[in-house]
């Protein structure tokens, strides 16, 4: 009753190996597209995060933030950024404790333009602590030691 394929003509054999498909797929091009796309977004990666103009005062000191918190950026305009968005210095203290609501650790971190006047950083730092920061800095870029050594003579 079941036939074997020694049994079927040679024409009904050939016929099954026509109908089945070749599933490979030609991987070369895709592989050129993502490289190309890879090297893309490799180029303009550092473009997207310029951030906001500010030109920080130099320290020899670094001050990097060592640890997690709000950054709050002024530039020379006297304008207040958290992130991307302008605060108006009026809702500063409301939106800093909104981001610390439930957060166990109170750290702002202030990146100010040096031609800003003293006396806004110091309202601004006055505003941060009565909204209950426990640590305030202020970050700076690090000065070229040579540059110091060369100035001193």
């Amino acid at each position: 009753m079941a036939h074997s394929m020694q049994s079927l003509p040679a024409s009904s054999r050939g016929r099954r190996r026509a109908g089945t498909s070749l599933s490979e797929i030609n991987v070369v091009p895709f592989i050129d597209v993502m490289l190309v796309l890879l090297v893309i977004f490799m180029v303009t990666a550092p473009m997207m995060q310029s951030g906001i103009g500010v030109n920080l005062p130099q320290a020899e000191t670094d001050s990097a933030p060592a640890e997690e918190g709000l950054t709050l950026t002024i530039t020379k305009d006297q304008y207040i950024h958290i992130g991307d968005s302008v605060i108006n210095i009026n809702l500063l203290e409301s939106r800093i404790q909104e981001y610390f609501l439930n957060r166990p650790k109170k750290v702002v971190y202030i990146r100010a333009d040096q031609e800003l006047p003293f006396r806004v950083i110091v309202r601004i730092m006055d505003i941060t602590k009565k909204a209950g920061v426990e640590v305030l800095g202020i970050i700076t870029d690090p000065i070229d030691i040579k540059d110091v050594k060369g100035k001193r003579r």
